[in-house]
């Protein structure tokens, strides 16, 4: 029986042992999924695609309230922008501007469906689509790169 039990204590050691790397390397993994940027991207992704739905529907009430949401988009954390910005460094200016240009599209989209304006409500979802494009263009690949892939 005591050979039983000392050569249990090994494989049970193993197993813990196991079982703690793969827990930490989860953990790393939701670390790098849980930067609040990524969740405001992906639910502007999902108002975009809902926005699109919506103007093939000519919904314009619809196309109107998702307009609101895009505008007054959530941000990410204060510290978390602390470290976007330091990381993005002279290009904040570029970023910001991007952003506004979203806004602005988006209020834009608001006006237009709230008149029922469809050929106005493309107009300005095209224009935060450009916003959105050439912000990815200029930061998404280097985003990640550095706060993701470098990990």
């Amino acid at each position: 029986m005591k050979r039983v039990v000392s050569g249990f204590v090994p494989v049970v050691a193993a197993t813990a042992i196991l079982f703690i790397s793969v827990a930490c390397l989860d953990a790393h993994a939701k670390e790098k999924e849980s930067m609040g940027l990524r969740l405001v991207m992906d639910k502007l992704g999902r108002d975009m695609q809902a926005t699109a739905g919506a103007i093939s529907k000519e919904d314009w009430t619809l196309v109107r309230a998702i307009s609101s949401r895009i505008a007054g988009h959530s941000e990410p954390p204060a510290m978390e922008k602390v470290r976007i910005l330091k990381w993005i460094g002279t290009g904040a200016g570029k970023f910001r501007t991007f952003d506004a240009q979203v806004k602005q599209g988006a209020n834009g989209m608001a006006d237009a469906a709230g008149r029922g304006d469809g050929a106005e409500v493309i107009r300005r979802f095209a224009e935060i689509q450009n916003a959105c494009l050439g912000c990815h263009q200029q930061f998404r690949k280097p985003f990640v790169e550095y706060f993701y892939d470098s990990r």
